[in-house]
C-alpha cells in the first residue's frame, strides 16, 4: 500500500512539473549605485532615500557601493557594475571631472547612467542619460540676497563686511557653484571681503578643527558662509567653546546650506541665521527616471529640485517635526 501511495505521489509531481509552468520569479531591475560616502547628515539621508526607493519590494536589485569620498573607488565600482551586467548605473559623483573613460565603457556596454546630486563635466553629454539634483548656484544666490536684505534692514549695507568662507570638497558641483555665488557678491559689494577660506570637506570634525585654529589668529569676522550644515555645526561648536556668540543681530551670522533637521533646530534657537535647503530625497526621482527608461521613454536630461530657505522667523516646531531628514 505504501509503495502504491508513493508511486501515485511521484506521478502527481511529474505531471505538475511537466504540465503548465508554475509561477516564475519576478524579474528585478538590477541597478548599481555608487555613492560618495557618508560624510554628512545630508549624504546619509540621500543614501536612505535611494535604498528605500530602489528596494526589492519596488522591483529592484540594488548593488550599493560606498566610495568613502575617493574617486578611484567610484571608478572601480562602476567597472564592477559593468562586469556584473547591471541594467542601469546611478552615480553620485565626488567631483565633476575624470569620468569620460569609465562612462564610455558603460555606454559601450549599453548601460544607461543616471547622475544624481553633483554634476559631471564630460566631453560628450551622451555618456550619461539624465541628471537629477539641486541648483547649487541658485542656492548660493538665495543666501547672498538674504544677507544683502538683512544688512540693509540693520543699516549696515555700506559698512565693511568680513566673511569667513568654509568650503566643501574642492571640485564638487555644490562647492564650485556656492563659491561662485559668493564670488559674484564680492564683485558687487566692494565693502565685502573674504577673511579666509577653510577647506571643511563637508565634515563636522574637519570644520571644527579648522575653525578652532582660525580663532587662534585673532581675526574678527561678521559672517560665516558655510557650504553645508555639518561644517556649520563644527564651526559653531568651536565658537561656543571660545565663548563667541553667533546667529543674533550684532553677532556672527552663520549662513548654512542643506537645511537638515538639526540645522533647522539651531536656526530656530538663533544660532544659525539662514538655512538654505538642499533636498537629499532623490530616491523617488531616480526611480521615476528608471521607470521612464523601462517604458521606452526618454527622460529629461536635467531635473532640478524645488527648494526653500529658512530663517528664524519662518520656523515653527511643526515645520521641524515634519522634516524627513
Amino acid at each position: 500500500m505504501k509503495k502504491a501511495l508513493l508511486c501515485l505521489l511521484l506521478a502527481v509531481l511529474l505531471l505538475t512539473g511537466c504540465g503548465a509552468p508554475g509561477p516564475t520569479e519576478e524579474h528585478l531591475i538590477r541597478v548599481g549605485f555608487s555613492q560618495v560616502g557618508s560624510e554628512s547628515d545630508w549624504r546619509i539621508a540621500n543614501t536612505a532615500s535611494m535604498l528605500a526607493a530602489l528596494s526589492e519590494a519596488n522591483g529592484y536589485e540594488l548593488l550599493f557601493d560606498n566610495a568613502k569620498q575617493r574617486q578611484e573607488n567610484q571608478l572601480l565600482a562602476i567597472r564592477n557594475f559593468i562586469q556584473q551586467d547591471v541594467d542601469y548605473i546611478v552615480l553620485a559623483p565626488i567631483t565633476e571631472s575624470g569620468w569620460d573613460d569609465v562612462l564610455q565603457e558603460a555606454k559601450g556596454s549599453g548601460i544607461p547612467v543616471i547622475i544624481v546630486d553633483r554634476r559631471i563635466s564630460v566631453s560628450d553629454d551622451s555618456l550619461y542619460t539624465s541628471w537629477v539634483g539641486s541648483d547649487f548656484l541658485a542656492e548660493g544666490r538665495r543666501a547672498v540676497r538674504w544677507l544683502e536684505e538683512q544688512l540693509q534692514a540693520q543699516g549696515r549695507g555700506q559698512e565693511p563686511l568680513r566673511i569667513l568662507h568654509i568650503q566643501g570638497t574642492y571640485g564638487a558641483t555644490a562647492q564650485l557653484l556656492r563659491t561662485r555665488a559668493l564670488t559674484e557678491a564680492l564683485e558687487a559689494h566692494p565693502n565685502w571681503e573674504i577673511v579666509a577660506q577653510l577647506p571643511g570637506e563637508y565634515t563636522e570634525a574637519k570644520s571644527y578643527e579648522l575653525m578652532r585654529d582660525f580663532l587662534q589668529t585673532g581675526q574678527e569676522i561678521d559672517v560665516i558662509y558655510s557650504e553645508n550644515d555639518n561644517m556649520s555645526f563644527g564651526a559653531i561648536r568651536a565658537l561656543e567653546e571660545a565663548g563667541i556668540p553667533c546667529g543674533g543681530e550684532g553677532e556672527i551670522m552663520v549662513l548654512s546650506f542643506d537645511a537638515v533637521r538639526r540645522a533647522l533646530e539651531l536656526c530656530r534657537d538663533g544660532k544659525i541665521s539662514l538655512c538654505v535647503e538642499c533636498n537629499p530625497l532623490h530616491g523617488p526621482r531616480v526611480a521615476a527616471l528608471l521607470e521612464q527608461l523601462e517604458n521606452g521613454s526618454t527622460p529629461a536630461k536635467l531635473t532640478f529640485v524645488d527648494e526653500l530657505a529658512f530663517d528664524r522667523d519662518m520656523l515653527t516646531d511643526d515645520v521641524i517635526r515634519d522634516r524627513e531628514y
